[in-house]
């Protein structure tokens, strides 16, 4: 016999004090609830994860420059001094816009928060353009989940090349496929292409790691699109003498353990060997977009974004707020100074309306340029009518990224690996363990019954029997 999950009342606002629910702990989420810090409010901030996400320097983490915790740190953490922010761990199932409530839940156990105002910053997750069976065999790139399952499939093949003795199976395990020649897919194919060349040259006694195929493919007829020809051409150019193949009019039409297929523009399908896949390719927004469109009326696009008022809250709903991928405007990109912006404009809205004062004017992105590395000492830079490669460009992106990532600890961290990684030859990051590269199919396929696993069985159970299938030592 077992019982419903439990539910966990909400925490009662402090002095009838407006309650202000954040979804999402990204970047969004994260700076609307530090621009609210002296607000005369009661924030609730609902992470699906305990940790914020610097996403743009996860492929640094798959290939092993530096740690999972110098890109996440813990959420509670960061906001820890300001006095006003509940920090709760949870997935949003439900948001009732006709009663003000979000519903969480996490390990069976669900809770229920009321808001007065709402900020929806729940970001978005990788899309294989409706072909989700890939995601098997070609992880993605939007989780630390990801990216050291990734680590471990990475370095793995190395170590399986070294140990294997037919040539055909150490040219598929040496063979790494990126699919996306947007930003992550070209700083990804770079690092890995670093990796081979530099840093495990030396390290193996039968195989040569410099003999590691690189390829990255594209359905789009250009490398890093927008950023226009000029500096596409130029990436491409430095990926070729990096060591990258860069396939371009590629479109991939399968995925399995040993390879992927690709159909090129003249119709012709051709296969590729390969051990390890990575899918950079596409993004899908929260399924909230979704629940928030069916509940508003408004529009929502075929990636799962909503469409929003230019004062970025709902139609309708004047107290819903929806910031960063998740939201449709005037075509915006799905960018992190997109999210920041837009949680700092909504936060501002709020702590306006609340005060009775005037709406600000409508949201303005103002876009600080576009930049993506390609080697070591090398990456483009778009920064509008300003349009430049090399060295300086990857300067520039040194220092922005720092700056961004959230704590001086992990500056300081960051840059001795970075010193380490790149004046050098060394990854400090190379751990790789089999629950990294198989703990993720090893949940899929429990399916259901991990979520008795995981919250240690259901609440009543027959005396000395064990629902959860383990073992004792």
């Amino acid at each position: 016999m077992t019982t419903s999950p439990a539910r966990v009342p909400a925490a009662p606002s402090q002095g009838g004090r407006p309650r202000v629910v954040i979804i999402g702990s990204g970047f969004g989420g994260l700076f609307a609830a530090q621009r609210l810090r002296k607000a005369d409010v009661d924030i609730t901030l609902i992470g699906k994860t305990s940790h914020h996400l610097f996403q743009p320097l996860l492929y640094q983490v798959a290939t092993g420059i530096l740690s999972e915790g110098e890109i996440a740190p813990s959420t509670r953490e960061v906001l820890r001094r300001q006095e006003n922010v509940r920090v709760v761990l949870g997935e949003v199932v439900d948001i009732d816009l006709a009663a003000r409530t979000v519903t969480s839940t996490v390990l069976g156990r669900t809770a229920v928060h009321p808001y007065d105002e709402l900020i929806v910053a729940a970001g978005a997750g990788q899309s294989y353009f409706g072909n989700d069976r890939f995601a098997e065999f070609a992880p993605g790139m939007k989780s630390i989940d990801d990216a050291l399952e990734l680590r471990g499939r990475i370095f793995g093949a190395f170590e399986l090349a070294e140990l294997a003795d037919d040539q055909a199976e150490i040219d598929r395990l040496l063979t790494f496929v990126v699919v996306g020649a947007g930003p992550t897919g070209v700083e990804m194919a770079g690092q890995i292409a670093e990796l081979a060349h530099r840093t495990l040259r030396h390290d193996f006694r039968r195989i040569d790691p410099t003999t590691a195929r690189v390829v990255l493919l594209d359905a789009a007829p250009a490398v890093l699109p927008s950023f226009g020809e000029k500096l596409g051409d130029r990436a491409r150019r430095q990926l070729n003498q990096t060591g990258v193949e860069v396939q371009l009019g590629a479109m991939v039409t399968n995925v399995d353990a040993d390879g992927i297929e690709i159909k090129d523009a003249d119709g012709q399908v051709r296969r590729i060997n390969a051990a390890t896949k990575i899918w950079a390719a596409g993004v899908q927004a929260s399924p909230l977009g979704r629940m928030l469109g069916e509940q508003s009326g408004a529009e929502v696009d075929r990636a799962g974004r909503v469409s929003v008022l230019p004062d970025l809250s709902l139609p309708g709903h004047p107290e819903v707020h929806v910031v960063g991928d998740m939201m449709a405007l005037n075509k915006l990109p799905g960018v992190a100074q997109v999210a920041i912006q837009g949680g700092r404009y909504a936060a501002d809205q709020i702590t306006r309306r609340l005060a009775g004062k005037a709406a600000l004017p409508p949201f303005t992105y103002h876009d600080k340029g576009s930049m993506a590395t390609i080697s070591r000492f090398h990456a483009v830079t778009d920064l509008g009518k300003l349009k430049f490669e090399g060295f300086l460009a990857w300067v520039m992106w040194l220092v922005v990224h720092l700056f961004y990532i959230v704590g001086f600890k992990s500056r300081v961290t960051t840059v001795l690996h970075w010193l380490v990684s790149f004046l050098g030859r060394g990854r400090s990051q190379r751990v790789a363990t089999q629950q990294q590269v198989f703990g993720r199919l090893a949940l899929e396929n429990l399916g259901p019954a991990f979520e008795a696993s995981k919250t240690g069985g259901p609440r009543t159970v027959p005396d000395g029997e064990d629902l959860t299938g383990r073992e004792s030592a």
